[in-house]
């Protein structure tokens, strides 16, 4: 019922043009990511979490198939354009306030330089297209 709540909440703050930005840690599994964890406008996981909705073993004996290495992980989503970012957890912190500042439209309390490119993975095509 708690999942169901969140995700009409989330519905409402998009008709009312309000951003929801969801940092998926490792394990980000079950309900959680069939709900409101995959629904931000901005999708930001870090290096290597484990995102879905079951474990490896258990989506693999529901549909009957070998599923590719590392089908879970946080750099095979961005690949595929399921999430938009990965950062390190220690570079979170400067990022979420780099992109809160640009939706703003306020400056932000880090300097950018602070931030090491190296450090995150952007998914350039997917966010083109959003």
């Amino acid at each position: 019922m708690q999942m169901a709540k969140t995700s009409a909440v989330l519905a409402k703050m998009r008709e009312k043009g309000v951003p929801f930005i969801s940092v998926l840690t490792d394990p980000t599994l079950g309900g959680v990511s069939a709900s409101f964890a995959m629904l931000g406008d901005l999708n930001i996981a870090e290096p290597k979490a484990l995102i879905g909705f079951a474990g490896p073993r258990v989506i693999e004996q529901t549909v009957r198939e070998k599923l590719p290495e590392g089908f879970q992980r946080s750099e095979f989503l961005l690949e595929k354009g399921a999430i938009d970012m990965i950062v390190k957890r220690g570079d979170m912190r400067h990022t979420l306030a780099s992109v809160l500042s640009k939706l703003t439209n306020q400056p932000s309390p880090f300097t950018e330089p602070e931030l090491i490119e190296d450090d995150i993975e952007v998914n350039e095509e997917h966010h083109e297209e959003k």
